[in-house]
């Protein structure tokens, strides 16, 4: 297949997938999604960034995945905890210019991509940041901070609430419905969850609002 080839496939599976996310995405933020996963493809050749090997699956199990929670999203400033390749932060950064993202994940190697793809995307809305989330610090705390299968949901609320706003929330986003996490956080902690339709991802997801009573 040529790589023309290729791109148009990718464009179009994009494209397609948006459409039920009801997520409306103007043509160059589309090739610029486009644009990400082939450098993430590029890369992961060397530095085994993400177990999808297949580029045509990163476009629902990555792009698509991540853009299901774009509606979730709330206030201006926004924290991807284990942001690993970028995701979700990239996807949700270019889907929304107006928000102030910061991904932040511990290893040098996944920091370094994101460096890269951000630099790449010319992303002005984004800050990476190579810490462990229980040493980061800062004085501007976060409207949402979002989670992609980074641990259990009493670790994430544990490790995150002293960087969340007041009227902030944590989103988790999940596989299965995360029944015995749910019941484990501490009571003043109010729990919602949603189920998520990943078009082409044929796999339960979900999304766990979590905000202070």
């Amino acid at each position: 297949m040529s790589s023309t080839t290729q791109l148009d496939n990718l464009a179009v599976s994009l494209a397609e997938g948006l459409q039920p996310l009801d997520c409306k995405l103007d043509d160059d933020i589309q090739a610029k999604l486009i644009s990400y996963i082939c450098l993430l493809d590029k890369w992961n050749n060397t530095y085994n960034l993400t177990a999808v090997r297949d580029i045509q699956k990163m476009v629902p199990q990555h792009l698509l995945d991540s853009l299901s929670v774009n509606t979730y999203l709330q206030g201006k400033r926004v924290l991807d905890v284990g942001t690993g390749a970028g995701l979700p932060g990239i996807p949700l950064a270019l889907a929304n210019p107006d928000k102030e993202f910061v991904l932040l994940d511990s290893a040098m190697k996944r920091t370094r991509f994101v460096v890269q793809a951000v630099g790449e995307l010319g992303l002005k809305n984004v800050q990476v940041v190579q810490n462990r989330i229980e040493d980061y610090q800062t004085e501007n705390l976060f409207d949402t901070i979002i989670s992609r299968a980074f641990t259990a949901m009493d670790d994430f609320v544990s490790v995150t609430e002293h960087l969340c706003a007041a009227s902030g929330q944590l989103l988790a986003m999940k596989g299965r419905f995360p029944a015995q996490e749910i019941n484990s956080l501490p009571d003043q902690w109010q729990i919602k969850s949603d189920s998520l339709e990943v078009p082409d991802v044929n796999a339960e997801r979900h999304v766990v609002i979590i905000t202070r009573k």
